[in-house]
């Protein structure tokens, strides 16, 4: 950490509590009556010299401009008081039963040209056959399962068109459920699966290189659902919600979990067609 010196925080001080203060449109008088400080006070802050406040004063000029104390003493480059960062960038809003709200395209729209990397919580919504979305969602949507389908269709448009590299990691064992019918797939039809192997191995052809999809061992490695859009926003689904950071350290962090499991895939991009042959001769 660089030390400042005193003289140099001082001037800085000045120089941000007069910027504070034009912001909030605050005179002297005004901030003196907020603190309960002496106008010449006030007035001997703002002057050209080498003094600071004291920590009581600092705090309450801060609390009275609603800005961080510690940007007013050079501490920290974000004016915004802590709570009010953290309100910004962490964020908790409900999800739906299938993924389909504005939200979700909108957190996409905002990405646009942008690295998008996405850990589903089953299969991907937006590459399902409409059947798989009928067997999957109509339980709980009824006739809204419809209006599911269209809006991961509406996704995988926008994929084709945004110019954005899309990425998917599915652990293995997701994969091989789906195919066998076992576990969470228990009871779907044979037809269904067929029919949903033939459109996965279809959009990874046609979309390769812009979609890649791979495939992980979670007795390896493991991940919760997450997507990571680009350097801007990473979000986990928690089932009845997400939780979405925009600070740049925990967007990175994410990403780079995101890239671990890319690396110690058991599969690659290229495999994966190959893969769902395998799987398709295996249950025909």
């Amino acid at each position: 950490m660089t030390m400042i010196d005193k003289r140099d925080r001082a001037s800085l001080f000045r120089i941000r509590l007069a910027e504070a203060m034009g912001w909030r449109k605050m005179t002297q008088s005004a901030l003196a009556r907020a603190t309960g400080a002496d106008r010449s006070t006030i007035s001997q802050l703002l002057a050209d010299g080498v003094r600071l406040p004291n920590a009581q004063l600092a705090a309450d000029c801060a609390q009275a401009l609603g800005i961080s104390a510690d940007w007013l003493l050079g501490l920290s480059d974000r004016p915004e008081p802590l709570a009010d960062i953290l309100a910004a960038e962490l964020t908790m809003r409900e999800a739906p039963r299938a993924l389909f709200d504005e939200a979700i395209f909108g957190w996409h729209q905002e990405a646009a040209g942008y690295k998008i990397r996405h850990v589903p919580a089953t299969l991907p919504d937006m590459l399902k056959t409409r059947a798989m979305v009928e067997w999957e969602y109509r339980p709980q949507l009824g006739r809204t399962a419809e209006q599911a389908f269209g809006a991961f269709e509406d996704q995988l448009d926008w994929m084709r068109g945004a110019r954005s590299d899309y990425e998917i990691a599915l652990p293995l064992h997701e994969l091989e459920a789906f195919a066998t019918g076992t576990g969470y797939y228990a009871g779907l039809p044979l037809a269904v699966r067929l029919g949903q192997i033939d459109r996965l191995e279809t959009l990874a052809a046609q979309l390769y290189p812009s979609l890649r999809l791979y495939l992980f061992d979670a007795r390896r490695v493991f991940s919760a659902p997450v997507t990571v859009f680009g350097p801007l926003l990473a979000v986990v689904y928690l089932g009845r919600h997400y939780i979405a950071f925009r600070d740049s350290a925990r967007v990175a962090t994410i990403s780079a979990h995101f890239d671990w499991l890319v690396r110690e895939a058991s599969l690659g991009a290229r495999d994966f067609t190959g893969h769902l042959k395998l799987l398709r001769a295996q249950i025909a």
